[in-house]
């Protein structure tokens, strides 16, 4: 059983958007999306300001800790606007899981990672970033359990393409699920907990 006076939700959060409800610096904040939360209420994890995507929002102080900080670790897929085509040998690669580097000289073997090249969902094709007609393109794809410091842009990366644009579209079976930007979706406690696949 989950306690009723806990709320949980999910928003899109869009592009250019700290995911907090105060900052000391002249940025986008959680508030400004026009939903009344409850006080407090808190995000679960980050995307940072140039990432997009499912983000959780809560009053429950535990799901940080059940969802982050237990022995099973939980699927988060993104979509990944690269430049350029990626080819087979990249793509392979990317599924066994490059080095990268996250500190100083310090090199880090990436787990391999679910990885494909795909056509996004129209929902999620707004205008606010304009392809450049000379380029080559390729959308992606990734599932990992891992969350380390830009994990996926520097998986990217490491395979020789920039990231573009990122959106995290699912947390195991929680998912945007057609979600515009800026929408918000409360979510019933025993649903929320059982697509999470996490126990309160």
């Amino acid at each position: 059983m989950t306690d009723p006076a806990l709320r949980y939700f999910i928003i899109h959060k869009p592009y250019n958007m700290v995911s907090q409800f105060v900052s000391p610096h002249q940025v986008r904040l959680l508030g400004e999306l026009g939903f009344d939360f409850p006080e407090g209420t808190h995000a679960v994890g980050r995307l940072d300001n140039h990432s997009e995507g499912l983000l959780i929002l809560t009053t429950d102080k535990r799901v940080t800790r059940l969802l982050f900080e237990g022995p099973v670790r939980h699927e988060r897929t993104y979509l990944v606007l690269v430049k350029k085509k990626v080819g087979p040998a990249a793509l392979q690669q990317l599924q066994e899981g490059p080095m990268l580097r996250f500190s100083g000289e310090e090199y880090y073997h990436a787990k391999p990672v679910s990885a494909a090249i795909v056509e996004p969902p129209a929902y999620l094709l707004d205008s606010w970033y304009e392809l450049n007609p000379h380029c080559e393109y390729t959308w992606l794809s990734i599932t990992l359990t891992e969350g380390k410091y830009h994990q996926v842009r520097k998986m990217v990366a490491a395979i020789g393409h920039r990231c573009v644009r990122l959106i995290r579209t699912s947390i195991e079976e929680l998912s945007l699920d057609g979600m515009e930007p800026g929408a918000v979706r409360e979510v019933e406690g025993e649903e929320f907990f059982r697509k999470l696949k996490i126990l309160p």
